[in-house]
Order: C-alpha cells, then sequence, then structure tokens
C-alpha cells in the first residue's frame, strides 16, 4: 500500500462545521486514511492509498459536496512554437498532468494562459513537459504567489462590492427606520402602507443579493447535513425579513390583528454587520499568512548567467543545475549553489533569522532570496526551483499552518452540534416568549437575536489562526515546526537533551596537544604524519582536525591501507606498513594495548576539556593527541536562560567523563551522560523519559547518529547546519544553528499555547454569556449580529499578536 499526501487549497468555507464537514465527507472515501482541513488558511491535507483512489477523485468529491478548490492563472512565455500544430500538441502534453485546469496556447505571440491547482503541477512540471515536446518555457507574470495574491484581492474586491452595496441600501434603510422608531416622522407617514413597502424596497437587495452567499453556502451545508454559520445568518434574517413582508402584505390587505412595526433593519443590518466582520477578518486572516508571502517575495525575478564568457540576464525560474550565476554587490541570490570564483558576505537572516551576515568564499554555500552585500562572485546551481532551502522553508512553514494541533479536538467536537443546538435554543426561545406573553412578534425578535448571536466561527478560528501566526513567527527567527504538534509540545519540554560536538561545540576541534610516550622512537612530526594518514579515510570531526593539524605544519600524508572505522572508539589502518590505532581508552583496552603510563597525562588534557585521542603503532603505545573543540559563544547564555525557565539541561557525548564534565562545568550543564555509543543516546533519551520530572524531554543534535534519538525525543530540535539526516528526524528545525533557538523556541510554543487558550476561552463564553442574554430577550438582533461580527474578529486579531511577541 503506497500512502500519497494530497495538500489543496480550499474555496467555499464559511465556518468550522465547513472544515468538519469536508473532513468527515473525504473520510468515507475508499482509500482515504486521514483528512485534515485548516479552516483559517483554506487548506487541506489528505493521505491516501493510491492504488485505491486518486487526487482527481478527491477533487471531484469536494466539488460533489458543494466546495471547491483554488486555481491559480499565470502567463508563460513559450519559446520554439512554430505553428499551431506545436501549440495543440503542447496543450495535450500539458492537459495531461495532474492538476492542470486548462490552458491556452498563442503561437504566433508565443504565449499561454495556465490555470491549475499549484499544490498538484509546478512551473517546473510544466517546463519538463515543454523541453520533451522541445520547447522552453518561462513565466510572464511572477510565480503562483502572486498569482494567488491576485486571487485574495479579487476576492476582497468582490466582498468590498457587496457590502458597498449593503451599506448603500441599510444606511437610508436603518436611518428610516429609527426615524420611525422614535416619532420623528408624522404618522401619517410611519404607518403609511407605502411607507412600509419602502422600506422593504431598500431591504430587498440587500437580503438577496449581499447576502446571497450565505443562502448558497447555508444550502450546501444543510444538503450535507452539517448546518453551520450560513444556517443561522439565513434563519435568523430570513426570518425578520418575510415576517416583515407578512406584516407589509397583511397591513396593505387590511387584515385584523397584524402589527404595523417591520424588521426589514433588522434583517438588512444582520446581513450587512457581518459582511463587515467577514471582510476584515479576511484581511486580519491574510495578514496571519503574510510571512510566507514575504518569503516568496524575496526571490529575485531575473539572474545573470556566464555563459562562454559573456553574461545573459534570464529570469529566475528559467536558471538549471550546473549554471554558473554572476551576483554583484546589493543583489539577492537567485538559486542554491557553491562558490565557484569570488568571495562576499551575505545577508541570510530571511532564512536563518541570524543578523549577522556570512563570510562566504569558494567552496561555500549560498542560498537562493539571500542579499550579497559586498563583494561579487560566481557560483555553480545545485537546487533550483522546488528543490531550494526557501522552497523547502515554505513547505515546512505550511505544513505546520495547515496541520491541525490535538488542542483543536474539543473546538471541533462543539462545532459539529453548535449550530443544530443554537437552533433548537432559539426554537425554544420563541415558544417560551410567545406561551408566555402571545406577542409574536416579540417572540420571533428574539428568537431571531438567538440565531444570529450564536458564533461558531470564533470557535473554529481559535486555534489554527494563532497556529498560523505562531508557525510564521516561528519562520521569521529561523525555527522552522515540522506540524501544530511540534508548536503545541515544545512550550512543555522539562529537559533539554544537547549533542556536544556540533551543538554545544563549534563543531570545529583544533590539535592543541602532542604527547609522544617515553621510549617512542618517533619525532612529534612523524608521529602527527602516521596518525593523519590513518584518519586520511575518517569522517569523524576529530580525524578531520587531526588531518587539519597536519596540513597546518606542512606535513604530506600517506594512503592508509586496510582501514576500518571503529563505531564509538576509533579507527584502525596500515600507515606506511605499521599497524597503527587511534581512539578512546575502550579501544585500546579492547585491543589490548597497556596505555597506564599515558594515564596522568591523558587526565591533565581532559581535565582543560581536551578530548584525547590514544595512538598505538604495532601494538605498543605510542602517545596521545590531544584536540579542543570550543563552546559556541551563546552556549552559556542559551544554557542559562533554559535553566532560568526551570528546564533541566543534560549533555549527550561519546567522549570521556573528565572531558565532558569539564565543558558541562563552563557552560552551567545539569547533567552529563557521557561515553555513549550513537545508538545509546537513544536509550538516555529513554531513560530521561522514564523520570517523572524529566518528561516530556526534548534532544537537540546536528549529526547522523542524532538521528534516532531525535525521533525518540518528545520534541526533535536539529540544528540548521546539521546533516540532512538529522533535519529529516527533527520536530523543529533551527536554522540559524544559534542554540538561543531552543529557548526561543519553547517560549514562542508558550506564547502560541496561550493565545489559543484565550482564544478558545473567549469563543466559549463569548457564546455560553451572550445566548442566554439573547434568550431573555435583552439584546437586539442588530447588536447580536454586531457581537457576532467582532468576536471573529477578536479571535483573529489576538493571535495577530504574536506577531510582536518579545522572546527573550
Amino acid at each position: 500500500m503506497a500512502t500519497e499526501h494530497l495538500v489543496l487549497p480550499i474555496t467555499g468555507m464559511t465556518c468550522a462545521n465547513c472544515a468538519v464537514t469536508i473532513e468527515r465527507s473525504l473520510k468515507r472515501v475508499d482509500g482515504v486514511q486521514s483528512a485534515t482541513v485548516n479552516l483559517a488558511s483554506e487548506r487541506a491535507t489528505f493521505a491516501f492509498d493510491g492504488s485505491q483512489v486518486q487526487a482527481v477523485d478527491l477533487i471531484a468529491k469536494l466539488e460533489r459536496i458543494g466546495y471547491g478548490v483554488a486555481t491559480t492563472v499565470q502567463q508563460l512565455a513559450v519559446h520554439g512554437l512554430v505553428d499551431d500544430n506545436d501549440a495543440r500538441a503542447l496543450a495535450r502534453a500539458w492537459a495531461q498532468l495532474p492538476g492542470m485546469r486548462q490552458s491556452s496556447i498563442n503561437f504566433a505571440a508565443e504565449s499561454a494562459r495556465v490555470e491549475f491547482i499549484p499544490t498538484l503541477v509546478a512551473l517546473e512540471d510544466m517546463r519538463s513537459a515543454a523541453q520533451h515536446l522541445g520547447f522552453a518555457v518561462a513565466a510572464l507574470d511572477g510565480d503562483s504567489a502572486d498569482s494567488e495574491d491576485r486571487a485574495r484581492a479579487a476576492e476582497t474586491a468582490r466582498r468590498t462590492q457587496r457590502l458597498l452595496v449593503g451599506a448603500g441600501f441599510t444606511v437610508p434603510l436603518f436611518l428610516l427606520s429609527m426615524a420611525n422608531d422614535f416619532a420623528l416622522l408624522p404618522p401619517a407617514i410611519g404607518h403609511a402602507p407605502w411607507f412600509a413597502l419602502l422600506l422593504g424596497v431598500l431591504a430587498s437587495p440587500v437580503q438577496f443579493y449581499v447576502g446571497w452567499p450565505h443562502y448558497v453556502a447555508a444550502l450546501k451545508s444543510v444538503r450535507n447535513s452539517a448546518a453551520n454559520m450560513d444556517v443561522l445568518i439565513v434563519l435568523g434574517s430570513s426570518t425578520a425579513y418575510f415576517y416583515s413582508i407578512v406584516v407589509l402584505v397583511g397591513s396593505s390587505a387590511g387584515w385584523a390583528g397584524v402589527p404595523h412595526h417591520t424588521y426589514f433593519e433588522t434583517a438588512a443590518m444582520i446581513i450587512t454587520l457581518i459582511g463587515v466582520g467577514k471582510l476584515l477578518e479576511a484581511r486580519a486572516k491574510g495578514r496571519a499568512s503574510a510571512v510566507i508571502r514575504r518569503l516568496l517575495a524575496l526571490q529575485p525575478r531575473m539572474a545573470r548567467l556566464v555563459r562562454a564568457g559573456a553574461e545573459v540576464d534570464v529570469p529566475a525560474g528559467t536558471v538549471q543545475v550546473g549554471d554558473i550565476v554572476l551576483v554583484r554587490p546589493g543583489e539577492s541570490i537567485a538559486v542554491d549553489g557553491l562558490i565557484v570564483e569570488g568571495s562576499s558576505t551575505v545577508d541570510e537572516s530571511m532564512l536563518t533569522g541570524e543578523s549577522l551576515p556570512a563570510e562566504k568564499n569558494v567552496g561555500a554555500s549560498v542560498f537562493g532570496a539571500t542579499l550579497n552585500r559586498q563583494g561579487a562572485f560566481k557560483f555553480r546551481a545545485t537546487k533550483v526551483g522546488s528543490e531550494t532551502a526557501l522552497a523547502n522553508i515554505v513547505r515546512l512553514v505550511q505544513a505546520a499552518q495547515d496541520s491541525k494541533a490535538p488542542v483543536q479536538a474539543l473546538a471541533d467536537r462543539v462545532s459539529s452540534i453548535f449550530v443544530p443546538a443554537v437552533v433548537l435554543l432559539a426554537l425554544l426561545t420563541f415558544l417560551g416568549w410567545y406561551l408566555v406573553g402571545g406577542d409574536v412578534s416579540r417572540a420571533l425578535i428574539n428568537m431571531v437575536a438567538v440565531l444570529v448571536i450564536a458564533c461558531p466561527c470564533a470557535l473554529g478560528l481559535a486555534t489554527p489562526t494563532a497556529i498560523m501566526v505562531g508557525a510564521g513567527r516561528g519562520a521569521e527567527l529561523g525555527i522552522l515546526f515540522r506540524n501544530s504538534e511540534a508548536l503545541e509540545h515544545a512550550g512543555k519540554v522539562g529537559t533539554v537533551a544537547l549533542d556536544k560536538t556540533g551543538t554545544l561545540t563549534r563543531g570545529r576541534p583544533t590539535v592543541t596537544d602532542i604527547y609522544i610516550a617515553d621510549g617512542a622512537r618517533w619525532s612529534a612530526d612523524d608521529f602527527l604524519q602516521h596518525v593523519a594518514s590513518a584518519e586520511r579515510r575518517s569522517e569523524h570531526p576529530l580525524g578531520e582536525a587531526v588531518m587539519a593539524g597536519a596540513t597546518e605544519r606542512g606535513l604530506s600524508l600517506f594512503e592508509p591501507g586496510e582501514f576500518v572505522a571503529l563505531v564509538g572508539r576509533g579507527i584502525s589502518a596500515l600507515v606506511n606498513g605499521n599497524r597503527l590505532l587511534a581512539g578512546n581508552r575502550r579501544l585500546m583496552a579492547d585491543s589490548q594495548v597497556d596505555v597506564e603510563h599515558l594515564h596522568a597525562r591523558a587526565v591533565a588534557l581532559e581535565q582543560q576539556a581536551k578530548t584525547v585521542i590514544f595512538v598505538s603503532i604495532d601494538g605498543a603505545a605510542a602517545g596521545l593527541v590531544a584536540v579542543a573543540d570550543a563552546a559556541k559563544p551563546e552556549a552559556q547564555a542559551a544554557i542559562a536562560a533554559l535553566r532560568k525557565m526551570q528546564i533541566k539541561v543534560v549533555m549527550l557525548t561519546g567522549d570521556n567523563a573528565r572531558t565532558a564534565n569539564a565543558l558541562a562545568q563552563e557552560l552551567g550543564v545539569d547533567r552529563v551522560v557521557a561515553e555513549v555509543l550513537p545508538a545509546q543516546k537513544l536509550e538516555a533519551i529513554r531513560e530521561l523519559q522514564l523520570l517523572p520530572q524529566a518528561a516530556p524531554v526534548a534532544m537537540v543534535g546536528d549529526g547522523i547518529n542524532d538521528a534516532p534519538a531525535l525521533s525518540q525525543a518528545d520534541v526533535g530540535m536539529a540544528i540548521g547546519a546539521g546533516s540532512d539526516v538529522a533535519l529529516e528526524a527533527g520536530h523543529i528545525t533551527l536554522m540559524s544553528g544559534d542554540l538561543r533557538g531552543i529557548g526561543r523556541a519553547i517560549l514562542l510554543s508558550r506564547a502560541t499555547m496561550r493565545t489559543i487558550r484565550q482564544n478558545l476561552f473567549w469563543a466559549f463564553a463569548y457564546n455560553t454569556l451572550l445566548i442566554p442574554v439573547a434568550a431573555a430577550g435583552l439584546l437586539q438582533p442588530v447588536l447580536a449580529a454586531a457581537a457576532m461580527a467582532f468576536s471573529s474578529l477578536f479571535v483573529v486579531a489576538n493571535s495577530l499578536r504574536l506577531r510582536r511577541v518579545r522572546l527573550a
């Protein structure tokens, strides 16, 4: 069974119940394993068995239940078309791509207009299909993010237009009604049938043009047996409107006992005020997702390639792996690559959150969307399009924003029964008032107030908007959360376990001491030359440090033979005819090499936080090489900040206890677990998790051997400068490698969860307190509509405060 994952941008959702409806409906489809819908980001994530169901089937199901999938429209330049046959061939090739809705190709203008689902098909896919036919494709009007911005702007414009129409009719309707209610109009006018007719004429466009989207959405939700917020709005406004129609007809026809007062202004005000709230909410939600748009906006439109010695400006989207790109001072870097000529400093703050520019020389990596500060350089493109670091960051942030936090489960359960419960309560309110007072008008108005005051939207937005803003704020600081669970759990961490080499330390150890055993026939240079030669095939940082030390002394290295890496102990190799072992005490003991006469010197070095490499040549102890790896400059402050937050700090290292304890004492670490093999780090995490005061446990590491422990930890934090395996295993990625990011991630999690609790409290308290107030007849429907509009806006605005949260 091959599990596939799909993310779709959804249209047509209006409240939390819509999200629940989509989840419930899609989970019923054979082959769908999970469905998660995020109301705030308006995206759905599905996991399904590709042998049972396809993406097109899921899209078709979405459309059948009344929702849609957002598409992107983009203009492309197409080069190489000769005639209309070429255009038709390309159109056929593109039609085979999943997610391609339609394309229109003009061979004369060498352009194409394509409409597609961006999460299913990308520009790279279209370009690849075109290249297969011999054509070249480039974007003319920016990328899909630009198109999404235009679509969002167009939707806002439509909302605004409807709202202006609503306001144009509602304001005079409200003023006339209030003037009549406060006896500012003569009775001959205020009680005249034509006056009620005028009010009805003013209310009708609001009810059926401005309110039409609510009718469509309400009908859709009822058809899916899942009443939503639109049902309450339609029931409330329609009750007031059609009751007023009955009053108008009855008074005009002279029916006995028909009251003269109409509620056309109530119906119009409900729809208009809710329209105002929804417009403001949409704009606020747009600001909540602005981080991704800001990241994508950093990508330069053009790149300068070097071809056959000449400089050629091309669209950045056309750069291919292997191209040589020239970057001048002040220009943005188009794609990821390795510098082949020149040097500079590069501002990578937009990706890592690190404010200081990074030094870049030949062989250094550069990343797309970062800013070149000083020198000019050339680099070879290594990753382009969807493979760049920026694209990966955007995917991570979107995945975190789209995922559903465990804390949201309660809100979802309440939302699923909320609307039917409110409708029942509204009917009971009508019956109660009618039976007690016999006044149909008063009973209806109180029923309308109950329908309109209830707000499931605030419940539905309470969690996802906070997650969206929190994950976005993290990205700005170089903290990437893999999903909302990581964002939720990080704040609960009670113990942080840190790998030593490369995490607490710089990861660039250097040779500090060379000690030759008494009676050995080696000079210091010969000794170091042989040890470095043995380490030549090693990938361990200590081995690399020994080789670097030999290189600094100008020593040439031998080619080792019979090299063996002994995990957790050291290495064995044949160098210039001599069998050489280099490693720790365990290796010497296992090889039955007596190192007792080296013990005192080794202890003295280890107490200075230096790592000692024992060396034996042809079975006899030959000497020691001491290596030191300086702590990162921010390590002490980062650990102090964690301890101030009542979090215990543990160091995990394969180093010996004396070296580890010396460093731990310098940095203020609470506990040291030393001399652990890579596989034992996982067991060490398990042991920490079994301690009641330690759980939950976070693990911070950067190497391949940290990956199992990162996965085992309740929260795994991978250092961004580390290996790809570690980054994949981590729940959180610290892009800059700055250890202060650990505390910031925890504080951001706590702030986000605090905001979610505030939002949920507001949403529950609002509905719990105001629905009874409306049922008691103490709240007019117009005020109820305003309160309903404000409740959702409050939740979104409260979440937006996370953009300015202090994490120090």
